[in-house]
């Protein structure tokens, strides 16, 4: 039997329920997947949120958002948007051509 897992905090998490029973022992062979396949990625977007309450999930979207937010800004900050000498009259702006 394979069962596909990830490794987090310490802990080996199937991505989908195992056929074993509740405490049965197992032994594991770690293969390390190249790269995860787009139904890897949907299946684990898909549990993302399983088993928060909806407050739980308010909390996590409003810290994502923030994060978002501020990397935003940070990118803008670090872009260069001087210009130097005057700028273009409206006429200039606006070619009536």
């Amino acid at each position: 039997m394979k069962v596909d897992a990830i490794f987090q905090n310490g802990v080996f998490k199937p991505v989908s329920a195992p056929e074993l029973r509740e405490g049965e022992r197992v032994r594991l062979t770690i293969e390390r997947q190249a790269h995860a396949t787009p139904e890897d990625i949907l299946t684990l977007a898909s549990r993302v949120y399983e088993g928060l309450s909806q407050e739980d999930i308010a909390e996590v979207e409003a810290v994502a958002r923030g994060a978002a937010l501020s990397h935003l800004r940070a990118g803008i900050e670090r872009m260069n948007f001087c210009s130097s000498g005057p700028l273009p009259s409206r006429d200039e702006s606006h070619d009536r051509s």
